[in-house]
């Protein structure tokens, strides 16, 4: 956890944040581009954080995503929040379809495997996702959608 990190927690609680995801992401590929992926907002933050490369399910083309993640296990743990909004961001059903995927972790590039975690194994999952990022609980208040929650390996 970093200085901003307390910030970062309550910006993120805000119930309109879903509608300003998209000019999020966009001023965090921005950053990234002007820093050769060097400075993330959430490194800002002093969140955990990864960028996800996927191929879409219908292109075939590779789709960069940047997430808050969670060292977990020698891997680690994403979920397809979009801050409580209702709608199923894009890059989990990609990577429902894909399986496998490409993360860049610490300016470290690795080829992982995807798994999402369901069932009683989410739930335990779930638990140790809240205390890296607390408003995961709100964002579960905010939407009628199951959160996915998925476990990236090594391969």
């Amino acid at each position: 956890m970093g200085l901003l990190t307390p910030l970062a927690v309550r910006i993120g609680a805000l119930s309109w944040m879903p509608k300003l995801l998209p000019q999020v992401v966009w001023t965090d590929k921005t950053l990234q581009r002007a820093t050769k992926g060097r400075v993330t907002i959430l490194d800002i933050a002093g969140l955990p954080n990864l960028m996800l490369t996927v191929a879409g399910r219908k292109s075939g083309i590779p789709r960069t995503t940047p997430l808050l993640c969670v060292p977990h296990a020698g891997g680690w743990l994403v979920a397809g929040s979009y801050f409580g909004g209702p709608d199923m961001p894009l890059w989990v059903n990609n990577l429902r379809a894909a399986t496998t995927a490409t993360i860049r972790y610490s300016a470290r590039e690795h080829e992982v495997t995807a798994r999402e975690v369901e069932g009683e194994e989410r739930a335990r999952m779930w638990q140790v996702m809240l205390a890296t990022w607390p408003n995961f609980a709100k964002y579960e208040e905010r939407t009628t959608r199951l959160i996915p929650v998925f476990y990236l390996e090594r391969t």
